[in-house]
């Protein structure tokens, strides 16, 4: 639309008679008027006025209506202008011309001016709702690369904290970043989701509208149904919706891993308090799902979890997020070193995976936790120091060989229970943890 409040037409006629008439009837619809008596000036003030629709009379001195429409469609800055031709040539081949053209609609002399005015306003609407579809879908695309940008850069952001904490076991340290980082994502998530569902509101009523004029303009003239498929109306608002629903779940994906975050690196107080072990367990899963998912190395490592119902244990829940990381990537390591031996399709046909089954005993008030994985197991001279601080068997710059030291250390000094390792060659590894509910 122009800079007016008010839409402007511009009336191209050579005929006095037939531009008073019109001039009164538009000025009494409250719109704007400019007019001109040849297709010359009528191209020189549409440059530079940008009216909102052209009546454009066909038989003129100089250029007639025809050449006139020509070059406005062929200008970019008159080429989108709806223009409705007024002639009193009825016969079908001039109409057919005229909408070739570009024209939008035709007004056959002598006019009725409830007509006239009538296919003005619906012209009108219509461009307008054009219009405002056309700044919806570029504003949406603007809004969809900046969050779909915004979220790449969270997701960078998070994989890299993820991979620093799979590396770092200093307890601090490690709790201050990871609780920094999921900080940081919930900002930018809180601020996207909630645009989205400004963006979600205003697509639904803007798609709401155009269903509303094509149940009430069943049948456009050819130039609209041309536009609709140019722009292949239909499929931008069928995939309108879908695109804001999977930018929701992916916000949803993303909060949910930076409550993981916060979960997993909660500071801990001076005195337990009650914690849920299996969305500690989780937590931690969901910061090592990027070691655990397939890669163009080997499948997928299953997670396979039998949880039973338990009670609220009294802990240091980020020291025990802690003690669990330490033992599912350990988990991870020993799976993929032995898997570095077989090829892809040997993996496949034997897939690794990592069991975690929890149980409760009431006659102690115990919670037991299994974590089991089918990897090539420990020999024996290796399994009776595993528990010893510095002792590793990874490569220089791969592991410090404090990981398992410190995960009994927390175990059994902070919370008196039991850290404990189980292993034969060719049978797997089984860590198995035993914390007293309070």
């Amino acid at each position: 639309m122009n800079d007016s409040e008010q839409p402007i037409i511009l009336i191209v006629d050579d005929n006095p008679t037939n531009l008073k008439v019109l001039s009164g009837a538009i000025a009494d619809s409250g719109w704007e008027i400019l007019v001109a008596t040849d297709g010359e000036s009528a191209i020189e003030q549409a440059e530079y006025a940008k009216p909102d629709l052209i009546l454009l009379d066909v038989m003129m001195p100089g250029i007639d209506g025809f050449e006139t429409c020509n070059q406005f469609k062929h200008n970019p800055a008159t080429h989108e202008i709806p223009i409705i031709f007024m002639t009193a040539l009825s016969d079908t081949v001039n109409k057919v011309k005229g909408l070739s053209l570009g024209a939008v609609d035709y007004i056959t002399k002598p006019f009725q001016t409830e007509e006239v005015l009538a296919r003005v306003n619906v012209h009108l609407k219509m461009h307008f709702l054009k219009q405002q579809l056309a700044r919806q879908k570029d504003d949406l695309e603007i809004r969809v690369e900046q969050r779909t940008e915004e979220l790449q850069t969270a997701l960078s952001e998070l994989q890299e904290s993820q991979l620093q904490l799979v590396q770092t076991e200093k307890m601090s340290a490690l709790g201050e970043l990871v609780a920094g980082v999921a900080h940081e994502i919930n900002n930018p998530v809180s601020f996207i989701d909630g645009n989205l569902e400004f963006l979600e509101e205003n697509t639904s009523d803007i798609i709401k509208h155009l269903r509303l004029y094509q149940n009430h303009y069943p049948n456009p003239e050819s130039e609209i149904l041309k536009n609709a498929e140019d722009i292949e109306l239909d499929i931008l608002i069928e995939d309108m919706p879908q695109i804001i629903s999977s930018m929701k779940i992916g916000v949803e994906r993303i909060g949910n891993i930076s409550n993981s975050l916060r979960s997993f690196s909660r500071t801990d107080s001076k005195s337990k308090v009650a914690c849920n072990i299996h969305e500690g367990i989780d937590s931690t899963l969901m910061i090592l799902k990027h070691r655990l998912k397939a890669s163009n190395k080997r499948p997928e490592i299953q997670v396979v979890k039998d949880y039973a119902e338990l009670p609220l244990v009294y802990c240091y829940s980020g020291q025990l997020n802690q003690v669990f990381m330490n033992i599912i990537s350990n988990s991870i390591d020993a799976l993929d070193e032995y898997n570095s031996q077989f090829s892809y399709e040997e993996k496949k046909q034997n897939p690794h995976n990592i069991s975690i089954t929890t149980k409760y005993d009431l006659n102690s008030d115990t919670v037991t936790i299994h974590f089991k994985d089918n990897g090539p197991g420990i020999p024996d001279n290796i399994l009776k120091s595993i528990f010893q601080q510095f002792f590793t068997t990874k490569s220089v710059g791969k592991g410090t060989g404090l990981g398992l030291s410190i995960s009994r250390q927390i175990i059994e000094e902070k919370h008196q229970g039991e850290l404990s390792c189980s292993s034969s060659p060719g049978e797997g590894t089984e860590f198995t943890i035993k914390l007293p509910v309070e």
